[in-house]
């Protein structure tokens, strides 16, 4: 229950729902009722003799019955009535009362029910909301560890589930008992000694229900999984249907999913049986009670035993206890569904207790300029116990172009992606100018940066939309400026729409260079001090090569950049070449100190030149 309240605290503030709809649903359940209780003066009424008789009848009940008696006020009302104004007078009173009732007993169920429709959408609307910000606000490692496919599968179908399972129980929490009890209260004004009787067999009812849906929980639990694993793997059937294709594993592929598809419907086949199962025994059973009741009524009707219960009311009571099977029934389908959104409610609330690893700290300031450089003072990292970056101390002057070269797995990107607090050291700092950054905003510092992957990164959205990504007040000039500067403003007028081309999904209506030349058109749009290039040309042809290689000299240009690039022979102009090895700054210099110095950076270029010849 800690689980499902949790999820009732993002529909905040539920008492704007909750009040009016406790208070309409009420209205509702005692007009609803007063149909069925009707039934009995209306049968009265078509039952009744003739006048002579009613007055007789009204004769001997000189006082007039209590209220808790109802099935002999009914009759005192009824018989005073045919008796003053006549059966047929008397029929339509009753009819046109009843009529009201119905009415207005309607009104209010679909009042209660926009009302908890607004709630439904409010809380999913609220929980959707956090879930995602809560994903975006993540750091980088989360999701090494993380399938995306599960994430996908919490933020969409999970807390789907929990719309219509969890909040829709809550509607029936409130209604169902309520009718419930209402029903139960006027059985008992009818006959007291009947419904005491009935109500022995109706916790038998519930323990056969409970009995049915025990199992639910686990089972909605499992699913859940499974379809996190079918949608992980689509995606990843999406992303990579080329080499897919190359090296022929579709029949693998197809496998893999396959055998997740069928062990997803076998459970999703079991939790159904076990759903569907409750509903028809709940309404077998309720027909069960009836004939019982039935039986015993008749019984005491026959045998002259019922008291004040006369031939109309047992009928009335017969319609009403018919009932009492509708609202049980909907709470045991409650109940079963209830699982199934606590199951998926722990899949989400998993998501947003997630915390982030990197958040601001309390005294965080905003930095607005770089005047001096980025200084790395004895930074340490590892993941998960595995040391990447052992005691570096490293500068980066500003306005210089630093290059960052070593054998892979050195820490080359994990050192570039420290600079941004993607991730934090285990030891040491890192200034910008004299600030630990890990004492500025994350928003402020990644304001100073520019950034060009070797993967990139598009949006299936327009050449305009990707290029004013990260400054959507752009202008159409600015963005055209930036193009230019890229080398990508000739070959995006020659596109079908222009700047308003869509490129599809991950940019694949473009080529690998006209890509990353939008990816340089945006990193120049916002105009940064700091550019950070992580293999920005190493995918590239050479035609293609030699294009984005103009676009980050002009990007570069009176910026600080630092630049990670296994293709040694584009960055033998940077200022400051550091030589990265087993996590550790092993060479620094300009090319030609390094060639000097015949170490690791010469033995890496002398591989390259014999690779090339």
């Amino acid at each position: 229950m800690k689980t499902y309240f949790r999820l009732l605290s993002f529909a905040k503030p539920i008492e704007k729902f909750a009040i009016p709809y406790f208070i309409v649903t009420l209205l509702s359940i005692v007009f609803n009722t007063l149909n069925l209780a009707l039934l009995v003066p209306l049968l009265q009424t078509l039952f009744s003799n003739d006048k002579a008789t009613c007055t007789t009848a009204i004769a001997k009940p000189m006082a007039k019955p209590d209220i808790t008696h109802l099935s002999a006020t009914f009759d005192y009302y009824v018989h005073y009535f045919i008796s003053h104004y006549g059966a047929w007078t008397t029929l339509q009173f009753v009819c046109g009362v009843l009529v009201a009732s119905v009415v207005l007993s309607n009104l209010f169920r679909y009042a209660s029910q926009r009302i908890m429709e607004n709630l439904r959408v409010h809380t999913l609307l609220n929980l959707r909301k956090s879930v995602f910000n809560n994903v975006m606000d993540l750091h980088l490692g989360y999701f090494s560890n993380e399938r995306k496919g599960d994430i996908i599968s919490k933020v969409a179908s999970d807390v789907q589930t929990v719309q219509y399972s969890v909040t829709a129980t809550l509607q029936v929490v409130f209604k169902e008992p309520a009718q419930l009890i209402f029903y139960v209260v006027t059985l008992f004004f009818i006959s007291t000694k009947l419904t005491i009787y009935s109500l022995l067999v109706i916790p038998v009812s519930a323990f056969i229900i409970s009995r049915i849906v025990k199992r639910l929980k686990a089972q909605a639990i499992d699913a859940q999984q499974r379809y996190g694993n079918m949608i992980s793997y689509l995606d990843e059937a999406l992303s990579g249907i080329k080499i897919i294709k190359a090296f022929n594993a579709s029949n693998f592929i197809k496998g893999r999913f396959n055998e997740e598809n069928q062990r997803y419907s076998h459970i999703t086949r079991s939790m159904a049986r076990r759903q569907q199962l409750a509903s028809p025994v709940s309404e077998t059973l309720g027909v069960m009670m009836i004939a019982c009741i039935v039986l015993y009524g008749g019984y005491l009707i026959l045998n002259k035993q019922s008291g004040d219960l006369t031939g109309a009311a047992f009928i009335g009571y017969i319609a009403i206890f018919s009932q009492i099977t509708r609202p049980a029934k909907a709470l045991s389908d409650s109940f079963s569904n209830i699982h199934l959104g606590i199951a998926a409610g722990e899949r989400v609330l998993s998501l947003i207790d997630e915390k982030p690893l990197i958040k601001d700290l309390p005294d965080a300031v905003a930095v607005t300029g770089f005047k001096e450089g980025i200084h790395f003072k004895n930074v340490s990292f590892a993941y998960n116990e595995r040391p990447v970056l052992s005691h570096v101390d490293f500068t980066i002057p500003r306005g210089k172009t630093v290059a960052l070269v070593g054998p892979s797995g050195g820490g080359k990107s994990t050192l570039m992606d420290l600079i941004p607090r993607f991730m934090d050291p285990q030891s040491g700092a890192i200034f910008i100018d004299d600030k630990d950054i890990k004492h500025v905003t994350s928003h402020s510092l990644r304001g100073l940066m520019g950034t060009v992957n070797q993967e990139s990164i598009l949006f299936n959205d327009t050449i305009y939309n990707n290029i004013a990504f990260g400054k959507q007040d752009a202008t159409q000039a600015e963005i055209e400026a930036a193009a230019r500067i890229a080398n990508a403003h000739n070959f995006i007028l020659e596109t079908d729409d222009g700047y308003n081309t869509n490129i599809g999904d991950r940019g694949t209506k473009l080529s690998g260079g006209q890509r990353q030349r939008i990816c340089i058109a945006r990193a120049v749009l916002s105009n940064p001090p700091i550019m950070l290039l992580d293999e920005a040309t190493s995918a590239l042809d050479t035609e293609s090569e030699k294009l984005v290689q103009d676009a980050l000299n002009n990007l570069m240009k009176n910026r600080t950049s630092l630049i990670i690039a296994h293709r040694l022979s584009t960055i033998q102009n940077a200022d400051i070449i550091a030589v990265l090895e087993g996590g550790k700054i092993v060479e620094q210099g300009n090319h030609q100190e390094l060639m000097n110095h015949n170490g690791l950076y010469r033995k890496l270029i002398d591989m390259q030149t014999f690779s090339a010849d």
